[in-house]
């Protein structure tokens, strides 16, 4: 049995709790898994039967992967509400995490019934798993580190997104190159590794994340939330509400990342190398795959040491877990520069969004700290519009496509530019929404709006794949670019009525900047 650490006997890594990093590794490998089947999931449906897909409709493919997004999104507010009540966040976490391992595992047997069973066990388990491991990061601080919660989170979130990478670039490459069901495979390999890295090494939260008390008492609703007047209580609730709301806006459109913009790099976009050009993008993709590989590696050594050994288990399994990264990222990386002609996959695209938030997180950080620090609406406001700028980018780049084209060999520049500005629009967005909701709702009403949060990325998850399923009958009709267009306008127009709106959601927030 491990040793359970209490808080006060905690190393730390970076200025952090070393329990951060047991928390960042599992986060990691749960979006390895989740983001890596989310890009087979579209080009799979919409492959050939002769090719090992189902040849669906792009209408079909992008409205189930609308359907299924939602539902992720939505599950959250359950699975809070059952740790709340019932399991507590670290029972949540494991369960969901080994639901989520199940249902990778039956996406990988190639039948329809396990692929139907497979999507609702991740739906499921990401629900338990996805706002309990986020609550255990927040249980990590008190009064004594309150200072480093911030960095905490950002360390958490660069996590979150190189998972994301790595899921993209190997299920993405094995499942485009080797086999869909290998690619769904291995996503269960690493969802299973994680679930399994927690549960040994749970010992280290000590009593955090355990199940509720039955003796607690319950939170009376007629009593005050606190000594804020309830006028601005009730403004402060109204400005999350309208925060919420536009993230719709941002949402449906930067969501077609896995729809309608994977299947515009699948079919329209020149992904051929050679020569020159391909041996540059070899040795770029090499050093973008392996520099983060070691950063990785040497934050495991950094977390083996600080357990001193109390968590051999769990670490030895994130052992595992890491060379198997290394080994499939040298093959990867090696097979391709055996290529005389070197073909991007479609899927690669994927993760240059992860790639440049890692990159522009610290310089975004940095401006709003020194430099220029405007109002959230205006924030919010400028990410629409940035938003809106990525797809006028794909627009453009799409203009000398035939109305009805089926293929094209459009310049990768304009995907690639396109990606850059959404990363740059989201962290205009998404970190500044969830700090602004810390700071406006009251404590006892704040898993509350963090719900409303969910809900509302929910809804923007479905209509993004209702909108996305219009791509051929846009693109028929009119052109790919009028498509593409849509998201350009959209967007952008809620952006600037939101910075418009700017002086009225500042009396809202009540000197809350």
């Amino acid at each position: 049995m491990n040793t359970i650490q209490t808080p006060g006997a905690r190393q730390t890594i970076l200025g952090q709790p070393n329990s951060l990093f047991v928390l960042f590794f599992t986060e990691m490998w749960e979006r390895f898994s989740y983001y890596g089947m989310r890009a087979l999931l579209v080009l799979y449906l919409i492959s050939a039967t002769t090719k090992g897909g189902w040849g669906w409709t792009r209408e079909e493919a992008t409205s189930l992967y609308g359907w299924y997004t939602m539902l992720v999104y939505l599950t959250p507010i359950i699975g809070g509400y059952i740790a709340d009540r019932l399991l507590g966040t670290r029972r949540s976490v494991v369960l969901g995490g080994f639901i989520i391992a199940a249902g990778h595992i039956a996406l990988f047997f190639d039948t329809k019934a396990t692929f139907y069973v497979g999507l609702g066990l991740v739906i499921l388990g990401t629900g338990l798993f996805k706002p309990n491991i986020s609550a255990i990061v927040g249980q990590l601080y008190s009064k004594d580190n309150e200072g480093q919660r911030d960095g905490g989170y950002t360390l958490f979130y660069m996590g979150v997104n190189a998972g994301a990478f790595f899921g993209i670039s190997l299920c993405g490459y094995i499942g485009e190159k080797i086999g869909w069901h290998y690619g769904f495979g291995l996503a269960a390999i690493f969802m299973i590794l994680g679930a399994l890295q927690f549960w040994f090494g749970q010992g280290i939260f000590g009593d955090i994340g355990g199940a509720p008390s039955k003796d607690a008492p319950m939170v009376d609703a007629s009593e005050p939330l606190d000594d804020t007047p309830a006028h601005i209580v009730r403004d402060r609730l109204i400005a999350i509400g309208v925060f919420s709301f536009f993230t719709i806006f941002f949402w449906f459109a930067f969501e077609q990342a896995g729809g309608s913009m994977t299947i515009f790099a699948a079919d329209y976009t020149d992904r051929a190398l050679v020569g020159t050009s391909g041996l540059v993008f070899k040795i770029v993709n090499s050093l973008m795959t392996l520099i983060p590989v070691a950063i990785l590696s040497w934050l495991l050594v950094k977390l083996s040491r600080s357990t001193e050994g109390k968590y051999a288990l769990s670490n030895g399994l994130l052992v595992v877990a890491l060379a198997l990264i290394w080994g499939l990222s040298l093959w990867m990386l090696g097979r391709e520069f055996q290529m005389e002609q070197s073909e991007i996959p479609a899927t690669w695209f994927g993760v240059l969004n992860s790639f440049f938030l890692v990159i522009l997180a610290p310089m975004f950080s940095k401006m709003w700290e020194r430099h220029w620090n405007p109002s959230g609406p205006v924030k919010f406001g400028v990410g629409l519009v940035l938003l809106g700028l990525g797809f006028a980018a794909l627009s453009y780049g799409a203009s000398g496509i035939p109305a009805g084209a089926k293929t094209a060999q459009v310049s990768m520049i304009f995907l690639t530019l396109a990606y850059l500005l959404h990363t740059m629009g989201e962290l205009c967005l998404s970190p500044v929404g969830l700090s602004y909701i810390s700071k406006l709702a009251p404590a006892r009403l704040l898993g509350l709006m963090f719900g409303v949060w969910f809900v509302n990325a929910a809804i923007a998850n479905k209509i993004a794949g209702a909108t996305g399923s219009y791509i051929d009958a846009i693109s028929s009709t009119y052109s790919m670019s009028t498509f593409f267009l849509i998201f350009t306008i959209i967007p952008a127009a809620a952006g600037v009525l939101l910075m418009l709106l700017s002086p009225w959601m500042k009396k809202l927030m009540h000197g809350v900047h």
